[in-house]
């Protein structure tokens, strides 16, 4: 499977951690993704590591809430009027530009505290969650929810990243 074209942003230096490749484990974590929602044309998307400061900003702008949060999707197609992509799929060079996230991973890290999932854990399903709105996934119906968190809990456990049964509810789990 192709990878995804993957531009980062990174405000707080994030990625300067030396312990581990973000960019290679973030990679892994969406091709996975990427093939359980069964999208075989070349993606690409951005990724942009934010503060609190900036979060809330854009939290409060788009979304209308007035505090910061993990994550923030921007999908190119989120509408209903979707663009059929087939009539590109004879391309290889085409590219789908499914949107930009942005993320704050102090917001991260202060859940995979209070949620008790570590942060590998919780980075983990922040991104795959991001991830499934700029394919058009969402959570506000209950049929919607259960396929959407259905997606992200196998991604997470085939990725090795399951949680506890006790940490198990609609949002972080299966």
């Amino acid at each position: 499977m192709d990878p995804i074209d993957i531009t980062y942003n990174d405000e707080v230096g994030f990625l300067n951690d030396k312990k581990r490749d973000w960019q290679d484990w973030i990679m892994k974590l969406l091709l996975l993704a990427k093939k359980e929602i069964g999208k075989d044309n070349n993606l690409e998307m951005s990724i942009n590591f934010v503060d609190e400061d900036r979060s809330h900003e854009i939290n409060l702008k788009y979304r209308d809430k007035d505090r910061p949060t993990d994550v923030i999707s921007f999908a190119i197609e989120d509408g209903e009027d979707s663009i059929d992509l087939a009539a590109f799929g004879d391309d290889p060079d085409f590219q789908e530009d499914i949107g930009d996230l942005f993320m704050c991973p102090s917001v991260i890290k202060r859940h995979s505290k209070e949620y008790d999932t570590g942060f590998d854990r919780e980075f983990g399903y922040t991104v795959v969650h991001g991830f499934l709105h700029l394919n058009g996934y969402d959570h506000i119906k209950p049929d919607e929810a259960k396929e959407m968190f259905g997606i992200q809990g196998k991604v997470l456990e085939d990725y090795g990243l399951p949680l506890y049964p006790d940490q198990l509810d609609e949002g972080r789990g299966k």
